[in-house]
């Protein structure tokens, strides 16, 4: 098969994958939401470790992070006043680490997160992890797109879940996870396999 042109090739966007140094890490929803009760992820331990392989890396290099937790209200999945909202150990916020709560898939809408990214003096680059990639992830790459960063996903720092099609067929896990990947990288932002692919 075929595939078509990217409309990032179509219009001429740069596709090289940014520095990890130059660059500043957003680490979308790693809450225990997504590991337990009936928002668990069957990517999500996987995803985890990656991710934490990349906050260490990300770290080491001096590059600045931020951590978004999705607030759901009191009682919901999704409650950051208790355990089960809390950012997984793994990739927990150190001191000096900014975490902006957000109540919207897309991480600008309505948050703090761009004031925080103009007092840091953030280039254009930005590179996102997280949950959930169909829906935190891709729309949180949409809005950067749209404020004028460049946004690059790493997807093995990602994971989703299974959820029923329009015709109330399955679409698994991995495949919901590489559609909006496929997404992203159609127009929004760069995709990089692992965190390891991102040059130092």
């Amino acid at each position: 098969m075929t595939v078509s042109t990217t409309l990032r090739d179509v219009i001429g966007l740069d596709n090289d994958l940014p520095a990890l140094s130059g660059s500043t890490l957003i680490m979308i929803d790693f809450q225990n939401t997504y590991t337990t009760g009936v928002m668990a992820l069957p990517g999500a331990d996987r995803a985890l470790d990656a991710a934490a392989e990349l906050l260490e890396r990300a770290r080491a290099a001096g590059t600045p992070v931020i951590h978004i937790v999705n607030d759901g209200g009191e009682g919901t999945p999704y409650d950051i006043r208790a355990e089960i909202g809390e950012i997984e150990p793994r990739v927990a916020a150190k001191d000096g680490e900014a975490v902006v709560v957000k109540g919207f898939p897309n991480s600008f809408h309505e948050t703090e997160l761009l004031e925080v990214l103009r007092k840091q003096n953030a280039g254009p680059d930005l590179v996102l992890a997280g949950f959930m990639t169909h829906m935190c992830v891709q729309f949180t790459a949409q809005g950067a797109f749209n404020l004028g960063y460049r946004p690059t996903v790493v997807a093995e720092a990602c994971a989703t879940r299974p959820l029923a099609g329009p015709d109330g067929s399955a679409v698994p896990a991995d495949v919901l996870h590489n559609a909006a990947l496929t997404t992203i990288g159609d127009i929004f932002g760069l995709v990089a396999a692992k965190g390891a692919d991102l040059p130092a």
